[in-house]
């Protein structure tokens, strides 16, 4: 079809899903608790010990204060629902290196959506590029397996729209949820709609870079072309991408959790340890 690409030049279908699998046992390995479900178990109160009541519930803070035995008693466990928010937007297909933007943030997606499976919560997914497209979230494998074949072709003249993807979501959150977004930040409005957004639910965002963005920075007055609309324009490297050091301040201040991941550069393991020190400063139990 015209106006679309294959992004399964590198990984044919079969080992692309055994390389998303590789990811989501990775992420899901050696965790107790997830860093995804959330809420997990939370203390509501203690209570007199009952006859039957099991000894490993004793409340022994409460029980040596006033003498007399205490249960500590706990919320059915939460699962919090996770949107995966994909841009599928033309500059993520745009690449310097044998592998897109977009292609590694389909590999991560899915990983993601698996690993979430694992724990329990049910998790949806967005495309945040002119197309809609909404899953919302399930306890499904074969859901996840069809939106992911779907994804592996896209576009390439899609605009960014990820500012707009989150206003529309936002409204229909009836209760908190897990925000991974999963884009390269080319909508000026993706970062106060994301902040936005953190103020009532916990996102995460996974920032993909080509490693042209990052050289590109300190250049002198260059011509280009978006990618999304085509429009020719003169500008310098500076002014064109992202100042990181304040975005990283922003999102530090709006509560976001933030990692950028190179296309250029191995990731699995930076983002095991990203997500596992969420699950140990507590981030996943907000």
């Amino acid at each position: 079809m015209q106006g679309y690409l294959d992004s399964s030049d590198t990984l044919d279908a079969r080992r692309f899903f055994v390389a998303v699998k590789r990811l989501a046992d990775s992420l899901s390995y050696g965790t107790d608790r997830s860093p995804f479900l959330g809420a997990g178990i939370e203390y509501v109160q203690s209570r007199t010990y009952q006859w039957g009541d099991p000894i490993r519930a004793i409340d022994w803070k409460v029980t040596a204060r006033t003498g007399r035995l205490y249960i500590r008693e706990y919320e059915a466990p939460k699962q919090m629902p996770c949107y995966l928010l994909l841009d599928t937007s033309a500059s993520m297909a745009v690449s310097s290196t044998p592998r897109s933007k977009y292609a590694q943030a389909v590999h991560i997606a899915g990983g993601l959506a698996f690993a979430c499976l694992d724990r329990m919560s049910p998790v949806g997914m967005v495309g945040v590029g002119s197309s809609s497209m909404r899953i919302e979230p399930s306890l499904s494998r074969q859901q996840i397996m069809q939106w992911l074949h779907r994804l592996r072709s896209y576009r390439y003249d899609e605009a960014t729209e990820l500012g707009r993807r989150i206003a529309e979501l936002s409204p229909t959150l009836k209760s908190r949820a897990l925000i991974i977004a999963l884009s390269d930040l080319h909508d000026p409005e993706g970062v106060p709609a994301l902040k936005l957004l953190a103020q009532t639910h916990d996102v995460v965002l996974i920032q993909m870079r080509d490693p042209a963005e990052q050289e590109l920075r300190g250049a002198g007055f260059i011509r280009a072309q978006e990618a999304e609309s085509g429009r020719s324009f003169v500008t310098h490297g500076r002014a064109q991408w992202l100042d990181q050091p304040t975005l990283e301040t922003d999102l530090k201040k709006a509560g976001i959790d933030h990692l950028v991941v190179e296309t250029d550069k191995p990731f699995a393991h930076r983002l095991r340890h990203f997500f596992a020190s969420r699950d140990l400063l507590g981030k996943g139990a907000r």
